[in-house]
């Protein structure tokens, strides 16, 4: 596994990890879903494989949700206590809102974490799969949201943004590394 870390005030640690996000140890775990939260491809379709059955049946429950917002359920079968699910955007070029849409999936993801005294999670690249959103864009909106989300939430004191692929991590890594000072 590759680890790229940058320690923030000492209490929060925001890390860049090449990883699968199904098998990771932490309070909770992102899913990239889509509206309906009942399985998909990607990110999506690995974690209602791994969290199991019963995954689908409370999804059942949740009624969807909307773009840019987050819901949350047990993990299930995971090693992760909840999985918060958000719908990212689907890139439309860019004049769709769909930043402002992404930032507030990492908010409301943060948002849900503090709620439920989660302290640490682990989030995936939202909507750079077939959601189709640029790598760099998504990179820099994910760093920023999540910076600005651990002032906000001092807390949590762990966040992984997971990489499942190399290329996907050095984006991610070149991004954090132009907003730390």
């Amino acid at each position: 596994m590759l680890l790229y870390k940058h320690t923030l005030q000492m209490t929060c640690k925001l890390e860049i990890i090449q990883a699968d996000i199904t098998t990771l140890e932490v309070d909770a775990i992102v899913n990239a879903a889509n509206n309906s939260l009942l399985g998909g491809g990607g990110v999506d379709g690995a974690i209602h494989r791994a969290a199991g059955p019963e995954l689908l049946d409370e999804c059942r429950t949740l009624n969807g949700c909307e773009t840019g917002q987050a819901k949350i359920t047990r993990g299930y079968r995971l090693p992760s206590k909840f999985i918060i699910h958000t719908v990212g955007p689907v890139w439309k070029g860019g004049d769709s809102h769909e930043a402002e849409l992404l930032s507030s999936c990492y908010q409301q993801c943060m948002r849900l974490a503090h709620e439920n005294k989660i302290t640490t999670i682990a989030f995936p690249a939202i909507s750079c799969g077939v959601y189709g959103y640029p790598a760099e864009k998504a990179a820099t909106i994910t760093v920023i949201t999540l910076l600005d989300s651990i002032k906000k939430y001092n807390e949590i004191k762990k966040i992984f943004c997971v990489c499942f692929e190399q290329e996907m991590f050095n984006v991610y890594r070149s991004a954090l590394d132009k907003y730390i000072i």
